[in-house]
């Protein structure tokens, strides 16, 4: 089973693109470091304080990629300068 999320975040506190990409590249290791599954900046590339994050992970239990993507936005959350204000979940 695949699944993917799309993680719309809002960075109140980025004064500029260098402090976004700052606070952006610290979660993303982070959840590499933390998780088994794939992370990346999907857009608003050039916007200061808002982006969206895509995680994709595989399993063949349904149950433990649900429990997986579950833990990454829950450790998401857990960054006190970014606010998590959409995520879209979807089965592959």
């Amino acid at each position: 089973m695949i699944l993917s999320a799309e993680v719309e975040c809002l960075i109140y506190d980025s004064q500029s693109l260098k402090e976004k990409r700052s606070v952006l590249k610290r979660v993303i290791t982070r959840i590499q470091n933390e998780f088994n599954v794939s992370v990346s900046e999907l857009e608003h590339q050039n916007l200061w304080q808002r982006t969206t994050i895509g995680l994709v992970t595989i399993n063949s239990d349904k149950v433990i990629a649900e429990k997986t993507i579950q833990q990454t936005l829950a450790f998401i959350d857990s960054f006190p300068e970014l606010e998590r204000a959409d995520t879209l979940l979807e089965w592959l």
